[in-house]
């Protein structure tokens, strides 16, 4: 496949309609057999397709096609891309080093605690382990569970801590919504919440002592007028006094 020109029947219109090549070599450039080129050539075939230019496209050197021309015996050779393209990795289990092989047991154990809404492909895919080894360790099964100790993979260097978030997310998207009936029996009814005893135990304070009393606010001219009225009485018995 690497040794075809991109789109071959249009580049053979292109070498039919342009160039001086036999049927031959335009069949043996365009991996084509010589009677589809010829059929071509007679406008039995490739009709309605526009020919492509193999120069424009770098496929084909203009000496290339030169030197084709002058000799009827000479194969064109497609020319190499110059563009490398990355071959796609592929999927597959997480290589770990030799050195940190022993951390993932470590690292297992951390992320049943600390993410238990991980799963277990998840959780391969982060530190490259199996799911027997997962499990032996969500039961404590693992021959060496008591000497375990929970270790984050980003830190031990078996993971990126954004594809640690990654997967987090993933696994909170995908967690199941609770019900109605598990919020009814998880919420406290709104009488019971704001009840005094639920309101002493929240804000922890002594419902046994008597409530403070609003402090007795004072009316000014009432004041000033009861003081008016003793001292016209205290003169008054002044005054008889005197009589």
């Amino acid at each position: 496949m690497a040794n075809t020109p991109l789109m071959p029947k249009a580049t053979a219109v292109w070498l039919v309609d342009n160039t001086a090549l036999s049927f031959d070599q335009i069949a043996g450039f365009c991996k084509l057999h010589p009677l589809e080129v010829k059929a071509i050539a007679d406008g039995e075939a490739a009709q309605g397709i526009k020919g492509l230019d193999p120069i424009l496209t770098g496929q084909l050197a203009r000496e290339e096609l030169e030197r084709a021309q002058n000799d009827p015996n000479y194969q064109l050779k497609l020319q190499g891309s110059k563009v490398v393209l990355p071959e796609a990795k592929r999927k597959g289990p997480r290589y770990t080093p030799v050195s940190r092989r022993q951390d993932r047991p470590n690292a297992i154990l951390w992320l049943v605690r600390h993410h238990p809404e991980l799963k277990d492909a998840q959780i391969m895919r982060l530190v490259g382990t199996t799911k027997p080894t997962i499990a032996a360790i969500r039961d404590r099964t693992h021959w060496n569970s008591s000497n375990l100790t929970p270790s984050d993979p980003v830190t031990l260097g078996l993971c990126s801590q954004l594809e640690l978030d990654i997967e987090v997310e993933k696994a909170a998207k995908n967690a199941p919504i609770p019900s109605q009936v598990e919020l009814e029996e998880t919420l406290m009814p709104v009488e019971e919440s704001t009840s005094e005893e639920a309101l002493a135990a929240a804000f922890k304070f002594d419902t046994s002592r008597p409530a403070p009393q609003p402090e007795e606010v004072f009316d000014a001219d009432a004041v000033f007028a009861k003081l008016n009225s003793l001292k016209n009485a205290s003169n008054a018995d002044e005054d008889d006094d005197d009589a």
